[in-house]
């Protein structure tokens, strides 16, 4: 594994009485691709927005490039300047074009010039295919372009790290495709990449590894031929089971041992092109 990028040990989070993440310890090598699944409330959301401290670690540590930005004596704004993040929602804008919406960030924070802010904003429209919406306003976007712009926005701002949060979770299907299409590009490139997600082919075909987690715990990490392909732990494959085929795992849950026959078919998976 090449030198950690992101490292997290052995990281807790709570809410009150509540346990989010219990003990979390992940290493994200330079220009991996790593994907989190798990089932809602596992604790994957959370552990996302812990890696750039938008949410305060009970006990534990992140590093990022090298920097704990769990020491409070860190520049936390200096260290979230190299790790761009894009949410389940698009947050751009309204009242701004989409040009201005990458310029702002880079102006502000960056303090580079609009001629530069303007460049660079040019060239991340088109890495993502928006070129010719350089002008438009996010009221006249699809869901999909939406979120093209805003991995748009995070990458003009030259970051070495891109967090994903669920980036699909809020298009409808038929806008999906074009937002892995960039997210796969990035991969490519090689960009260190830590991804939430839901989307299996994606996870199968992209990711170097997957990590399944549930009840606020990493149940298993390895390739996606290990983890999605043929799981060794019992909660892995339930959870499969009931993504990838919901009517069979509901005869399992009625005793009909429909699990065994949805593990074996996720199993089938393992030798399949793209892992």
């Amino acid at each position: 594994m090449s030198r950690p990028e992101i490292e997290v040990r052995d990281l807790h989070k709570s809410f009150g009485t509540n346990e989010v993440l219990r003990g979390i310890d992940l290493e994200i090598g330079q220009g991996e691709v790593v994907c989190v699944i798990g089932p809602s409330g596992s604790g994957k959301s959370t552990l996302l927005r812990c890696v750039n401290l938008l949410e305060e670690p009970t006990k534990g540590q992140v590093f990022v490039g090298g920097t704990e930005l769990t020491d409070p004596d860190v520049d936390i704004d200096a260290v979230r300047r190299r790790i761009g993040m894009v949410f389940q929602q698009f947050n751009l804008f309204p009242h701004l074009s989409v040009t201005e919406n990458l310029t702002l960030p880079q102006r502000r924070v960056l303090r580079r010039g609009k001629a530069e802010a303007g460049r660079v904003a040019a060239e991340n429209l088109e890495r993502v295919g928006l070129s010719e919406k350089a002008a438009a306003y996010p009221a006249s976007l699809s869901g999909g372009q939406q979120q093209r712009v805003a991995i748009a926005r995070a990458l003009a701002m030259g970051p070495e790290v891109m967090l994903f949060d669920e980036p699909t979770s809020a298009l409808d299907p038929e806008l999906v495709g074009d937002v892995l299409a960039v997210m796969r590009m990035l991969a490519d490139e090689g960009m260190t990449m830590m991804v939430v997600t839901h989307e299996m082919t994606f996870a199968r075909e992209v990711a170097d590894r997957v990590v399944f987690m549930d009840g606020g715990v990493i149940v298993e990490d390895g390739t996606p031929a290990e983890v999605i392909g043929n799981p060794s732990h019992e909660r892995t494959r339930h959870f499969l089971s009931r993504l990838l085929d919901p009517a069979m795992a509901e005869l399992a849950e009625d005793g009909e041992g429909a699990s065994d026959q949805v593990g074996g078919q996720v199993g089938d998976r393992k030798g399949e092109p793209g892992q």
